[in-house]
């Protein structure tokens, strides 16, 4: 099996340059590294008094949370029309 080819490129984050590798586009990991620093944008308006790696974190705990009701809303969706096509 070949191994995909994996992009680099540098993306800014809250004000910081972070290297991302990988094999999705450059166009997709650009959006990644604009979610989050939106996100880390909102969360810091909220809490002016976190530090960068507690924003991080809380960050990430609430992208995680919005994903698993996602996964949640999907397997809904899902079942539903595994009943329609029954």
């Amino acid at each position: 099996m070949a191994e995909q080819e994996k992009n680099r490129i540098s993306v800014e984050i809250f004000g910081h340059t972070y290297k991302m590798v990988g094999t999705e586009s450059t166009g997709h990991m650009r959006l990644v590294a604009s979610i989050v620093d939106d996100k880390m944008r909102e969360i810091s308006v909220l809490n002016p008094s976190l530090d960068s790696g507690k924003l991080a974190v809380l960050t990430a705990v609430n992208t995680v949370n919005e994903m698993l009701k996602l996964k949640v809303e999907v397997e809904k969706l899902e079942d539903e029309l595994r009943k329609l096509k029954d």
